[in-house]
């Protein structure tokens, strides 16, 4: 697990919120602070579409609910703070780690978090069963720092 300051807010937020860099990954939940408190559950609710469609994850994508969290900070206040939870796809995971690891790995997540002024972003693993080799965090881990760079956007580790 590491984390990572953003230098550029900015840019940072037109990546995340006005472009399609992050429309890759899944989004578990959102907290979102702004005139109001919103909460997004990330989970999506199959039965609403039948079957009708084919919804490949149990997670949202987050390039369907990145216009819905947009026009909620979107105005002329800076937010008071939020908090983005997204997930790597099955898919990815199953690229980046190894049978075992993937196995005992349940997601590869990170943490968005806004608040005073400043946007760090967490890497972390939630495991579904035991390994002794800890590869799986140094992989993600330097997996999203490779994805930032080649998003340009600039960070720091903390």
């Amino acid at each position: 697990m590491i984390a990572l300051q953003i230098k550029n807010t900015k840019h940072f937020m037109s990546a995340l919120l006005a472009s399609e860099a992050f429309d890759s990954f899944l989004l578990e939940g959102a907290e979102l602070f702004t005139a109001n408190s919103y909460t997004i559950d990330g989970h999506v609710n199959k039965e609403f579409y039948g079957d009708e469609e084919e919804i490949p994850y149990d997670l949202s994508e987050w390039k369907n609910m990145r216009s819905v969290c947009y026009d909620l900070i979107k105005g002329k206040h800076t937010p008071l703070g939020f908090k983005f939870i997204f997930c790597a796809t099955p898919d990815k995971k199953t690229e980046l780690l190894d049978a075992q690891s993937a196995d005992a790995v349940s997601n590869l997540v990170f943490i968005v978090k806004f608040k005073e002024g400043h946007i760090t972003l967490t890497t972390g693993v939630a495991l579904s069963g035991f390994l002794l080799d800890k590869s799986y965090e140094k992989i993600w881990d330097e997996y999203m720092k490779s994805f930032l760079t080649k998003t340009r956007i600039e960070f720091e580790e903390l």
